[in-house]
């Protein structure tokens, strides 16, 4: 679905702001008008494309999918059930409205008056479901990777705000999410030595995080040492 001449003329809002700020050109700009056009405007007269419910349904499972795909590969160590509460926490209406205001989506959003009277443009379930169809836009438009691209720093920015009951619990996972939070980044583990006779060794490994924090770990296992040092970086970030 390209957009001709006759379609450019008319346009219903200007995006090119809204490019800007999500860092993506659309190649078929009437696919964006169409992730920004709500119900109501249709049942108005105002969108020439038709509305966005069918790009929002898209837009929902990419997400899930996107998102799951970044806890997955930033949390190696954590189990499936904490992801899944992650997910879960991410993955839900207040959280994609705090998306959507996070890029400015509101002053794009084509609504009819009534909707707008109503105060539409401010409610956290159109907020919502005009990000999701922002997404599938953005997945038709571009691919997959394009949507990793716009919702990393989004889910890096939300992970703080988690609740503490969906949070990694052991010391590394902890570690991975506080670095990852706070810097964007993964701490860096690295064996320093090995002691001990062959059958029984005994592991030292050092931490690193973006900041510079440095920390040591002994244990049986590399898994082990690890987790201790781990602990003994998380000692220092809570006391810096």
């Amino acid at each position: 679905m390209q957009l001709n001449s006759d379609l450019a003329d008319t346009r219903l809002v200007d995006t090119t702001s809204l490019e800007e700020r999500i860092g993506i050109t659309f190649r078929d700009a009437s696919l964006l008008e169409l992730a920004l056009t709500h119900k109501s405007a249709v049942n108005e007269g105002l969108g020439q494309l038709g509305h966005n419910e069918r790009l929002e349904f898209l837009g929902d499972a990419v997400l899930g999918a996107a998102v799951a795909d970044l806890l997955y590969q930033t949390f190696p160590d954590v189990s499936e059930g904490t992801l899944t509460n992650m997910r879960a926490e991410l993955v839900r209406q207040s959280g994609f409205a705090a998306w959507a205001r996070r890029l400015d989506l509101a002053p794009h959003i084509i609504l009819g008056r009534g909707e707008e009277d109503r105060g539409g443009r401010e409610r956290d379930g159109l907020l919502a479901s005009t990000f999701e169809a922002l997404v599938g836009a953005i997945y038709i438009d571009h691919d997959y990777a394009a949507v990793q691209a716009l919702i990393a720093p989004l889910v890096t920015e939300a992970l703080p705000g988690l609740s503490p009951s969906q949070r990694p619990r052991d010391a590394k996972s902890e570690l991975q999410y506080q670095a990852q939070a706070r810097w964007g980044t993964l701490p860096a583990y690295r064996v320093v030595e090995i002691q001990g006779p062959e059958h029984r060794p005994i592991f030292t490994v050092e931490v690193r995080t973006e900041d510079g924090t440095t920390a040591t770990g002994v244990g049986p296992s590399r898994q082990a040492a690890e987790q201790e040092a781990a602990r003994h970086a998380l000692d220092q970030l809570d006391a810096a």
